[in-house]
């Protein structure tokens, strides 16, 4: 009972948390906290009260191998809004992290190698990303939005904490990066400002993904030796290091504007 209600309090707050700092310090910064791990942070948490810190240890690897997905989706969805609506780009955007999810779950790395594997991609699609052109459209949000985000990453974590014995580690680490909040925040910040501020908020969620990978790293590799209070420490340590570097890169003014 302790563990669920942990689950239903602490995932709505974390999405509150960073739709607020969105709305004060715009879409860019929104995007970058997403990269923090809001919900397979806890979803490892709760694995490792639920099914034990080896269970926990592998789905942290195959998670920090499945960030790949979110980047992957972020790429589909700056260069589709360009020119479709919101659902239809983000139809195919989730597609392509399905593509994805299916590739990675034949990917067998070690787990330093997997990490330089996850790094490099990142690079990569950070490399494509378009640069967003066009007007922000401004229109303000409607008050449902905030409460509906935090619905749904509650949902979220329930269901694949919920259903982690039947998918067992692997395939549960590999699905529990799946762009929920990217969705959401992309998806209205396309509809209420337009394809540009969509665009910059999903670069923010590839600069902050790489945090989110060291985050994990660390975790796969101190869970088992030194117990889930410790590595959760030094992982948050790492992954907030990282990310602060991440957005000092955000924020460095540039002769072509994001």
């Amino acid at each position: 009972m302790a563990t669920l209600l942990f689950k239903l309090i602490l995932s709505p707050l974390l999405i509150g948390a960073v739709s607020l700092a969105g709305r004060r310090w715009g879409p860019a910064v929104g995007g970058w906290l997403v990269g923090l791990p809001l919900t397979s942070g806890p979803v490892v948490l709760f694995l490792a009260l639920d099914q034990g810190p080896a269970f926990a240890a592998a789905a942290a690897q195959a998670i920090m191998l499945g960030i790949v997905s979110p980047g992957v989706f972020c790429l589909t969805y700056s260069w589709l809004a360009r020119r479709w609506r919101p659902l239809p780009t983000l139809l195919a955007g989730w597609l392509m992290v399905l593509v994805a999810t299916v590739v990675l779950e034949q990917v067998s790395l070690a787990l330093l190698p997997a990490f330089g594997l996850v790094v490099l991609i990142l690079g990569l699609v950070l490399k494509l990303l378009p640069r967003p052109a066009g007007p922000s459209l401004g229109v303000a949000a409607p008050r449902w939005e905030i409460p509906l985000r935090m619905v749904v990453a509650t949902g979220f974590v329930l269901v694949l904490t919920g259903l982690a014995q039947v998918l067992g580690p692997r395939l549960s680490g590999l699905l529990a990066p799946f762009p929920i909040f990217a969705t959401i925040l992309g998806v209205f910040t396309h509809r209420l400002q337009g394809a540009a501020m969509a665009g910059r908020l999903l670069r923010g969620v590839v600069l902050g993904s790489f945090s989110f990978a060291g985050f994990f790293l660390v975790v796969a590799i101190l869970l088992q030796p030194v117990g889930l209070p410790l590595a959760f420490l030094c992982a948050s340590g790492v992954a907030l290091g990282m990310h602060g570097v991440s957005l000092w890169l955000l924020q460095r003014p540039r002769p072509d504007p994001w």
